[in-house]
């Protein structure tokens, strides 16, 4: 029997590139200088993700963009197995600053993930934009 289906693929999935608005450029701005970056509100002082202008726990405008080590653990994932690449695995990842991250997981096996395990960004080239966030563990 092979361990051809658990060996992390050897191919990169290629990711579209993502829409660059007026509001989130300075995000991706950032991502290609290696930076990641939330946003967090002076009125009610919590951080989000998705970057965007308005604060979803309190409306305020008063948002500014902080630096983030991209630091956190798997909440949850899930693995596609119906792929050209091979499997990969999808999840959510809580910083350390509060807010969670829809990702894709990067240098490790899906089956070498696990709900709580520590991870850290790294940042993937795209199809002709910006590079996007991605984790892979710590």
């Amino acid at each position: 029997m092979s361990d051809v289906q658990d060996a992390p693929t050897t191919m990169t999935r290629k990711i579209p590139a993502p829409p660059v608005t007026i509001e989130s450029k300075p995000f991706w701005d950032a991502a290609t200088e290696g930076r990641f970056l939330i946003k967090r509100c002076t009125a009610c002082g919590e951080a989000h993700w998705y970057p965007r202008a308005l604060c979803p726990f309190c409306f305020s405008d008063e948002t500014v963009w902080e630096e983030s080590p991209g630091e956190g653990v798997i909440y949850t994932y899930s693995v596609m197995h119906r792929s050209p690449t091979g499997p990969y695995a999808i999840g959510y990842v809580t910083l350390n600053e509060g807010p969670a991250v829809l990702t894709n997981f990067v240098d490790v096996a899906p089956d070498g993930l696990s709900i709580g395990q520590k991870v850290k960004v790294r940042f993937q080239e795209t199809e002709g934009g910006p590079p996007v966030p991605v984790f892979a563990p710590a």
